[in-house]
């Protein structure tokens, strides 16, 4: 399944650690090392580096309702600053390679449905306010008990399912997989149906590359790859300059082009910090669209988080029977936390990340991989210029290399009983088609109790998992709701 097997049991780990740091964070009970605890570090910081261009893309390109626009730098400052805190403290807290950064989810939202209504300061406001709610949830052990009433049949079927997200959020970085802008069909291969262009064909040899020294089990066969990968890229772009894609140049790179900035080093404008503004959001657009707003950001951060964390945890083979890894209640805190503290930078709710799973694909198994990538965001601080040396073109192989990864999961699963095959199948299916975790989640849930409780396995179902597939009810239909409510 990865290149450094997770162990089958901790008994089966008995040399007793190097030394206290060793012992801190079970490099040697988990069968890893330190060398590839650094190598899976490196590598998920390689695979989710592109936050730090995208997050300010996304946020600095929106008017709020005052007419303010996020400053490009200062954002990508504090998306750098914040995902390295967490990363960190993520780390040392709970141990495991879960690193941290701007969720994609909720900045997409903030920028596209909330920042019309209300200022910056507000949004973000929102924002804190979600992370507190969700750090009271996971405190009282409500968050632990909702994960314990998931049957084992759906949390696989999530690690399968972002699998399937992880490769499709690949393709589509690549422009492996394109939008066609047609009503039908809505996506294509590459463009007008060709993928022969530069970029997209170092993806495919990268992917290959990747998975060529996997099956031969070499060591670093993810981290070899990205460097090649890149290496070539910039070669290629010196001799051919190919330049940025663009409506005048579709064969271009995607999100960087690769070559060495003229600029290495720079302050890092962390202006942003504190620009937060808890109470005025509630007299400025009322206490029922605000209810609705925070609603919504708790039940998207909630159950991506929980989807994310599963699956990895899957991946890591640091999960019992039940689903459930280490450090369970300190790790669902922490998470609740990333979104107090991105609210507090002005950089969005932080929670961990998909790709994380390419880090544990090298081999990660332990908090050290995340010192590792959380020292690398504070540095893209200084340095933000070359975070964009590696093509998204290239970092996306090792997306898809990894969600093939966690696909090998399904096996697991008896599909001899329709009313298991079904929801599973739905929770797998609608994470990559709606491009949401907790879509996916949440249709997987309604579909278990209906048909399971129809099909005659009511007694089987927890309490538990009937209120939340009602949330999800509540949560999907939410556009009427608020047009109902607001009537």
């Amino acid at each position: 399944m990865s290149t450094t097997p997770a162990p089958e049991t901790t008994a089966e780990n008995t040399r007793p650690p190097k030394n206290g740091f060793d012992k801190f964070f079970e490099i040697t009970q988990r069968g890893s090392t330190l060398g590839t605890e650094i190598r899976g570090g490196i590598v998920t910081f390689v695979t989710m580096a592109y936050i730090v261009i995208l997050n300010p893309i996304i946020l600095g390109g929106t008017k709020d309702v005052a007419g303010t626009m996020l400053d490009n730098q200062q954002l990508a400052a504090v998306t750098a600053l914040t995902a390295g805190v967490m990363t960190i403290l993520f780390g040392l807290i709970s141990r495991l390679p879960f690193a941290f950064a701007a969720g994609l989810g909720i900045n997409s939202f903030l920028a596209v449905s909330v920042v019309g209504q209300l200022t910056w300061p507000e949004a973000m406001g929102l924002v804190v306010i979600n992370g507190l709610i969700i750090v009271l949830l996971s405190a009282t052990g409500l968050r632990r008990m909702i994960m314990n009433a998931v049957p084992m049949e759906l949390k696989i079927a999530i690690t399968v399912g972002i699998g399937m997200f992880i490769a499709f959020i690949g393709l589509v970085d690549a422009g492996f997989v394109t939008s066609t802008g047609l009503a039908s069909p809505p996506v294509g291969l590459g463009i007008n149906g060709s993928v022969a262009t530069i970029p997209v064909l170092l993806f495919v040899l990268t992917l290959l590359l990747a998975g060529i020294l996997m099956a031969r089990k070499v060591k670093a066969a993810l981290l070899i790859a990205l460097v090649s990968g890149t290496v070539v890229s910039m070669i290629i772009e010196a001799i051919w300059h190919i330049g940025a894609r663009s409506q005048d140049n579709p064969g271009g790179w995607g999100m960087s082009v690769p070559t060495l900035p003229t600029q290495w080093f720079s302050l890092p404008d962390l202006s942003l910090v504190g620009h937060v503004d808890l109470v005025t959001s509630w007299g400025r657009i009322g206490v029922i669209a605000c209810v609705m707003l925070v609603f919504t950001l708790v039940f998207t951060n909630f159950f991506d988080a929980m989807g994310t964390m599963t699956g990895l945890a899957e991946e890591a083979g640091l999960a019992d029977k039940k689903g459930d890894f280490p450090r369970l209640k300190s790790a669902l805190i922490v998470e609740g936390v990333g979104a107090v503290v991105g609210g507090g930078t002005s950089g969005s709710s932080n929670t961990v990340f998909v790709e994380s799973a390419s880090g544990i694909g090298e081999g990660a198994r332990t908090g050290v991989a995340n010192l590792v990538t959380g020292v690398l965001f504070l540095l893209a601080m200084f340095i933000t210029p070359l975070t964009s040396i590696v093509p998204t073109e290239v970092a996306a192989s090792a997306l898809v290399v990894v969600g093939a990864l966690m696909m090998s999961q399904i096996r697991r699963i008896d599909f001899s009983d329709m009313s298991v095959l079904v929801p599973v199948f739905i929770t797998v299916a609608v994470m990559p088609f709606t491009y949401s975790i907790a879509n996916g989640i949440g249709a997987g849930f309604i579909a278990w109790v209906v048909i399971r409780s129809l099909a005659g396995k009511a007694r089987q179902i927890s309490p538990l998992l009937w209120i939340v597939a009602a949330g999800f009810a509540i949560f999907f239909a939410r556009g009427p709701i608020e047009t109902l409510i607001g009537g």
